[in-house]
């Protein structure tokens, strides 16, 4: 139950990229709780030190982004109707009519809806149009744009989905931003688990920021942590469903997912080949643990270790994800059973790296 606890706590807290501080602060109060040194440092990102047994032993970096992708405030008309600047992946085709809140300068949150013409006066040539997100607008209730200004919503101020969780049948439940609080909670839940048995490796639990805006927040932290092996928690793409029919392998409900590639491709031209030193581990620990592990390889999507990677001399990393459908949407689905699994699988792996374990080429 503790997972999805964190899962549904998490998901009911509104954090878009550079607007973390809900999350953080969060994220913050769950480390010091479980007795770990915590700082956030001046980029925003959480990072908690988990104390190795052994000073020799490589120094491990397990992140996963607090952030979530959504929208800025661009206007605010005369009429009180809000205009958004997308920030991030936003997938325009499901905004008409999709609940929002947006966040004042002192932090309240106001309920809001993207307007949506009624179906009566749409003529037949706009039925099947998607209009793209700077037609659209914000309808708070309000009737001009001094009403706006006076519950503290200025240009600039964050815009996100309207904040939920649902359960399904089983372990399955949608909601906001599992994309991905699933990594934040599974780091939360390995800090419990840390705490009651210390791995020899010094390691440190990190929630970063703006991941969502071109994976900024990780690179930072990784410069103050300085790690030697770094493991990015993310979501990744289920597809067994009938619109992903051989899209790739990946099937929801059957565990945890190793990275093999991942490459943006569009205007963030990097991307992921993990370590093979790192494959082979994950690989030996999923077989030894008979945890099963799927394999991706892919374009259109990377993570925040496409940079992390590139610190210092190079750092040993690898991408391990969790199952996910419907992903930058407002209702992002995961089954449950699959974080657990990502958690024990990431756990016996900090367990498994010594002083005397070489990563080669």
């Amino acid at each position: 139950m503790r997972m999805e606890n964190l899962l549904r706590e998490m998901a009911l807290i509104p954090a878009l990229a550079g607007a973390e501080q809900k999350m953080a602060a969060y994220m913050e109060k769950k480390f010091k709780e479980i007795g770990y040194e915590t700082t956030i440092d001046t980029f925003g990102n959480c990072i908690a030190r988990v104390n190795g047994t052994d000073s020799k032993a490589p120094t491990i970096m397990v992140f996963g982004h607090m952030d979530q992708l959504g929208f800025m405030v661009r206007r605010i008309d005369p009429d009180g109707f809000i205009r958004l600047e997308r920030l991030g992946g936003i997938p325009e085709k499901v905004l008409p009519a999709t609940p929002v809140q947006i966040q004042t300068e002192n932090g309240e949150m106001i309920d809001g809806l993207i307007g949506v013409k009624s179906h009566h006066v749409t003529p037949a040539e706009e039925k099947y149009k998607v209009d793209t997100y700077m037609n659209l607008y914000v309808d708070i209730g309000a009737t001009s744009r001094e009403q706006v200004a006076a519950l503290g919503i200025e240009v600039g101020a964050p815009v996100v989905y309207k904040p939920n969780f649902v359960k399904l049948q089983g372990t399955r439940a949608y909601g906001t931003s599992f994309d991905n609080r699933v990594a934040c909670a599974i780091v939360i839940d390995m800090a419990y688990r840390l705490k009651e048995n210390p791995p020899e490796a010094t390691v440190y639990l990190v929630g970063s920021v703006q991941e969502e805006y071109n994976l900024r927040g990780a690179m930072m932290a990784a410069r103050i942590v300085k790690p030697d092996i770094a493991i990015a928690l993310d979501v990744n793409i289920d597809g067994l469903t009938p619109d992903m029919a051989g899209k790739n392998d990946v099937k929801m409900g059957n565990g945890p997912v190793m990275s093999m590639y991942n490459f943006h491709g569009r205007g963030t031209l990097n991307g992921t080949i993990p370590h093979p030193g790192m494959v082979k581990l994950v690989k030996q620990v999923a077989e030894r643990e008979k945890i099963n592990l799927q394999r991706s390889a892919s374009i259109g999507g990377l993570t925040d270790l496409a940079y992390v990677q590139l610190e210092g001399t190079g750092v040993v990393g690898i991408d391990i994800g969790t199952p996910a459908r419907y992903t930058h949407s407002p209702v992002e689905l995961c089954d449950i059973k699959d974080v657990e699994l990502t958690s024990d699988l990431v756990m016996s792996v900090v367990y498994e790296i010594k002083a005397e374990t070489k990563f080669e080429r």
